[in-house]
């Protein structure tokens, strides 16, 4: 019989396959401190929480018992995940559940900033009779512009082709014969901000995307867009956004989520006429909340059973001899997928790892997952991937998996190859551990390199011309960026090169412009491996 201990408000609902399974005992004991959580946690198989329970080490520690954490939601912030992973417990969480009531969420919200519905309500509730100050706009024969297209991107371009709207959609993983299928026009996101009467944002919050839409963006947006956020406070920079209302660039904003929650009281979204706020309700139903206790549920029942199961968030155990070859190469897989990615213009295809030497002879699927990981960390976030369920995103987006292996190792003892491939573009980036040395890559492209895969990295593609490198230093000394280390690729004299520099600090993007604009130069940007 195995034990399962609810220790947050869970509707009964949604852990009712639980209780009903002839093999699982419930208790609900919600509302129990840590002291009292050690105490009893060790005759317990599964714990399944919300969000007011913290899991700490210690909890864990005492579960001796304990297979599998549960969150009933996506964050995972109140689990300690590296303690669960090091005592083997699984932690899952149900990422799909909320997809529908944010959708429906945002399109609440889109429908309120086209027809000003709150600013309505509150004037005709004060008792006054206002028609001609709210003219407001319809959505039929509109070009709505989604940046970001997963599950919830998805299901809003569904919809709103229901309301007779057309779509022109992003996403780095977007591909033109997914967006076909799904009748959306691919799009940038320069596209999308010139071109669309609405916008909505569906993507994580990264450091890429981080301000995505920001003071350039609404420097060249079509006068009269209206905006929806209900992703992720940062993605929209905030005080650009209102200074864009106020200059009639942009008609209205709705905004579920916030940079800081909650927003102080002088923020400036709370009192603008042209912008609507709600506090972060885009999983505020009765529906999600079941739904997501229920598919967490199902997941732990499986996980009891030795069943198959999905959702995990942290790396599933490995077989130890297995795992002792291949960890020391887990973190140059997931950089070497993080490099690739940030080389990568275009929207990945095809993901390839190439295994030789040693390697080839293990079974590399952990590893590979660290490689994906790192591909789509880069876009997505890395609290959305994760070792488990990197594979799984890979598919969902349509990016296919290939990997190959060889005993010929080009003079290293082992050597791992990551070539992206998108649909007119093919970039390669391969590293080793070298003894003594650590992690390094040591091929980008068809140029053979030497670089430690960490910190802030500047690669610059030009002509293998004298005086390149002191004009490159020269620059980067002007705007105080140190340069620690610099290695140059080069295939023949005089040809084709790149340099790879990493400096101290991330490199402002005006000043790579400026790198690039030198002579014989061809590009330059910049790696973050982290």
């Amino acid at each position: 019989m195995f034990k399962v201990l609810v220790s947050d408000p869970i509707s009964d609902l949604g852990i009712q396959q639980l209780v009903d399974a002839e093999d699982v005992l419930v208790d609900k004991k919600p509302g129990l401190s840590e002291d009292e959580l050690v105490a009893i946690i060790g005759e317990y198989d599964a714990l399944l929480v919300r969000s007011q329970t913290r899991v700490t080490p210690r909890i864990m520690e005492a579960g001796t018992n304990l297979k599998v954490v549960g969150r009933a939601g996506v964050g995972v912030d109140n689990i300690d995940l590296p303690a669960a992973t090091q005592r083997g417990i699984i932690v899952i969480n149900a990422p799909d559940g909320n997809t529908i009531t944010t959708c429906e969420h945002t399109f609440a919200m889109m429908m309120a900033v086209a027809r000003h519905i709150p600013q309505a309500y509150a004037k005709t509730i004060g008792g006054t009779w206002d028609r001609k100050s709210f003219l407001g706009v319809e959505l039929r024969n509109k070009v709505l512009g989604v940046l970001g297209m997963g599950r919830i991107g998805s299901e809003v371009a569904k919809r709103a082709k229901a309301f007779g709207m057309e779509i022109m959609g992003y996403d780095p993983f977007l591909t033109e014969e997914r967006a076909e299928k799904m009748g959306i026009r691919l799009s940038s996101v320069e596209d999308i901000v010139r071109n669309a009467d609405f916008m909505t944002v569906h993507t994580p919050l990264t450091p890429e995307t981080r301000h995505m839409i920001g003071k350039a963006q609404f420097e060249i947006m079509k006068p009269g867009m209206r905006i929806v956020n209900c992703a992720r406070g940062g993605i929209i920079d905030e005080l650009a956004l209102v200074e864009a209302v106020d200059q009639n660039i942009v008609a209205g904003a709705a905004f579920d989520v916030f940079e800081v929650e909650p927003p102080a009281e002088d923020h400036p979204f709370l009192t603008h006429p042209k912008i609507i706020v709600t506090p972060h309700l885009g999983a505020s139903t009765v529906e999600a909340q079941e739904n997501v206790a229920i598919d967490v549920s199902e997941q732990v029942l499986h996980i009891l059973r030795n069943e198959p199961f999905s959702n995990a968030v942290n790396m599933p155990p490995v077989p130890t001899e297995v795992l002792n070859k291949l960890q020391p190469y887990f973190t140059l897989g997931d950089k070497l997928g993080s490099f690739a990615a940030q080389l990568a213009e275009g929207a990945v295809e095809e993901i390839v790892v190439n295994y030789s030497g040693e390697l080839a002879e293990v079974d590399t699927q952990p590893l590979t997952r660290y490689v994906v990981k790192g591909v789509l960390s880069h876009h997505l976030g890395s609290e959305q991937v994760n070792v488990v369920n990197s594979m799984h995103l890979a598919k969902t987006r349509g990016v296919n998996i290939v990997v190959q292996k060889s005993h010929a190792a080009k003079g290293f003892t082992n050597l791992i190859s990551v070539t992206l491939r998108a649909k007119n573009e093919e970039r390669l980036v391969a590293g080793t551990l070298l003894n003594g040395y650590g992690a390094r890559i040591v091929q980008i492209d068809k140029f053979p390199v030497d670089v430690a895969p960490e910190g802030n990295l500047i690669l610059v593609s030009h002509s293998d011309k004298p005086g390149i490198i002191g004009r490159v230093g020269t620059l980067l000394g002007t705007n105080e960026v140190n340069i620690a280390t610099m290695q140059v690729g080069r295939k023949v004299v005089g040809g084709a090169a790149v340099m790879v520099l990493s400096v101290d600090k991330a490199v402002p993007r005006e000043v790579l412009l400026e790198i690039a604009k030198l002579p014989d130069l061809n590009n330059a940007k910049e790696i973050a491996l982290y």
